[in-house]
């Protein structure tokens, strides 16, 4: 279904540190490159709310006890996305995709102008919810338009192009002292989707896995109410226990213990360690560069050796880094830094794979509805188990660093799915 063509040639944004193209054609490039756009700005987001929150908290009032709460809040937006993503098994994942896309800049750039927390808090909570949506989106494009062979490498690129996304927030954050309105102009900056959504929409096709889905069920009603949200997930549940009870242990669970390392780094780095804003964004762009790296090798080793041993190897990892970089001096934070990313996004990344992979066209959308909800009230948890702790006089480094110790176990949930790596999304799912 997905055979090449013609060999791709390297367009300018693919760089040579990205390492050799495997053998796909020019259109799997360049959809790669358009559908990276929304993991791009959910990176983006996140770095502001991470990089910022000192400024943002500053503005607004915000005393330290309550930074958790609120961000948990934040995260908790994402929740609609649990209705919305299995949509594009009824609508396409095209027209999902783009109406998220846009969604994002919409209320990205609306953020800022948020006149009160409780406004900043309300749009924040959308944007998650379209930046989920076009998330999800992207990596079941490029999972249902890639190659079997290879769609390791083009999952591990999402991941990898969107990481870049945190590295670009963090350069601009970097002169935030020098911007006119602060924070507030980072997140005007977050209109650039809306300028390029002509090119979205003229290059990116429906999948061809899902249109002919559409065809071969023409004529089937659909049903409606409640009961359409439900049955597709019941759907999942009868069919494929093990796959579902192992995505959401593994989604919920890295959620939890993963959020609050990275949501209180440049926090930590700037009232902690009295670091100056310029030097937070030289850490996050360089040494997360490196790790950004690492995500494209991980995608690589999971073609090779199977997505569940490299993903379990990445998450096993966290806790320790996470523990030596809220303790240690600082002079050490950079390297940490860039393995903490490593893992961070190479997780994140062969978690989304195998929810998109383990389930068939006409359930895919809603799998990762599923996926989005745990991941969500995973996050909305660790965050609210921080601020609880906070609240009770623990420390911040120690209540991040104990949570962090669930990422091993979200690991070892990915064993309870099947092997994916080289097979035909029809032949997993079967």
């Amino acid at each position: 279904m997905n055979a090449p063509v013609h060999r791709a040639q390297r367009p300018w944004w693919l760089l040579p540190i990205f390492g050799p193209i495997p053998n796909v054609d020019q259109g799997s490039i360049t959809l790669l490159g358009l559908v990276s756009l929304a993991y791009f700005f959910e990176n983006y987001d996140l770095s502001l709310m991470m990089s910022a929150l000192s400024y943002i908290a500053a503005d607004f009032g915000i005393p330290e006890s309550q930074l958790a709460g609120y961000t948990g809040l934040i995260r908790l937006g994402a929740l609609p996305a649990f209705l919305l993503v299995p949509l594009a098994d009824r609508l396409g994942r095209r027209r999902m995709f783009l109406a998220a896309v846009a969604g994002i800049a919409l209320l990205t750039f609306a953020t800022a102008f948020a006149p009160s927390v409780g406004a900043y808090v309300a749009i924040q909570m959308l944007v998650r919810t379209c930046v989920l949506v076009a998330s999800t989106m992207a990596f079941v494009i490029v999972a249902e338009e890639f190659p079997a062979e290879h769609r390791g490498w083009g999952i591990g690129m999402v991941g990898a192009l969107g990481a870049c996304g945190f590295g670009f927030g963090a350069i601009l954050f970097g002169f935030v002292e020098r911007l006119p309105w602060r924070w507030r102009a980072l997140y005007a900056v977050g209109v650039f989707p809306l300028l390029v959504m002509p090119r979205l929409r003229r290059g990116i096709p429906e999948t061809r896995r899902f249109d002919q889905h559409r065809r071969e069920n023409i004529g089937t009603n659909s049903v409606g109410g409640v009961r359409g949200w439900l049955e597709p997930l019941l759907g999942l549940a009868r069919g494929y226990p093990r796959r579902l009870a192992g995505v959401t242990l593994a989604g919920a669970l890295y959620a939890a213990g993963e959020t609050g390392v990275f949501q209180f780094c440049g926090y930590f780095t700037l009232n902690t360690h009295h670091w100056e804003p310029w030097r937070f964004s030289l850490m996050v762009v360089v040494a997360g560069g490196v790790g950004m790296l690492g995500n494209v090798l991980a995608g690589r080793l999971g073609d090779l050796f199977g997505r569940r041993p490299v993903g379990f190897a990445v998450a096993a990892s966290f806790p320790g880094l996470a523990w030596l970089f809220y303790h240690l001096p600082g002079f050490y934070l950079p390297v940490l830094w860039a393995f903490l990313t490593v893992c961070s996004v190479s997780c994140n990344v062969t978690i989304r794979a195998l929810a998109t992979e383990v389930f068939p066209t006409s359930q895919r959308g809603t799998s990762g509805g599923w996926l989005s909800l745990v991941q969500t009230l995973g996050t909305a948890a660790g965050l609210g188990i921080v601020g609880l702790g906070l609240a009770r006089g623990a420390s911040l480094p120690a209540m991040v660093s104990t949570l962090a110790v669930l990422t091993i176990v979200a690991g070892a949930s990915l064993f309870l799915l099947p092997e994916t790596s080289g097979r035909e999304l029809e032949e997993i799912s079967s």
